[in-house]
């Protein structure tokens, strides 16, 4: 396998576990120097780390919750502290929960679109999936095999299953494609 992300810098958001941890190890694989961005997993980050540079590969673990924007300014002053400069970021942090509308309050509402809209604004701004399934119940039971059963390709997603089209996205590979959303649902639309 050729080195396709050799000497660039890539920050992953959310990269603690899940996708984010698998698209950080993948991007390490590829020759990329990674932030692995965790809020509040030190732990989960550590492993991940410790994994790519276990491998060879360079990784740093920086805390900040990509909500609030003097966490995404410290993130990227010590993206630039550990490796000089940014090429790549991954905005992968989310959050989902369901709950019936009644069961919505003002910081549930918060908590979701603080993260999954404003974080994804504010670290792109700056800059110029997986456990979340699991915890809410949907990797076993009747939903899972009713989308399983839907899915042309007969099972569900799996962490492994995405990060090697985020690192396409990051390399020269994709450099003709720009304004597309990439569908990776085996086949499920």
């Amino acid at each position: 396998m050729s080195a396709r992300l050799a000497g660039k810098v890539a920050v992953v958001t959310g990269a603690s576990k899940g996708i984010g941890a698998s698209i950080a190890k993948y991007f390490a694989a590829e020759g990329a120097s990674v932030i692995v961005n965790y809020a509040s997993s030190k732990e989960g980050a550590d492993r991940v780390v410790k994994e790519i540079t276990g491998k060879g590969g360079n990784a740093v673990a920086v805390q900040a919750d990509v909500s609030k924007e003097k966490d995404i300014e410290r993130l990227f002053a010590e993206t630039k502290k550990a490796f000089g400069r940014l090429d790549i970021l991954v905005n992968n942090a989310g959050v989902y929960e369901f709950s019936p509308l009644e069961g919505v309050t003002e910081g549930h509402f918060h908590k979701l679109f603080d993260l999954n809209v404003l974080g994804l604004v504010l670290t792109s701004k700056e800059a110029a999936e997986t456990e979340g399934v699991i915890s809410a119940g949907f990797n076993e039971g009747d939903f899972r095999k009713q989308l399983e059963s839907l899915t042309p390709l007969g099972r569900i997603g799996q962490v492994e299953d995405i990060a090697p089209a985020a690192v396409f996205f990051a390399s020269k590979d994709s450099s003709w494609i720009t304004g597309e959303t990439l569908v990776i649902a085996g086949g499920l639309r």
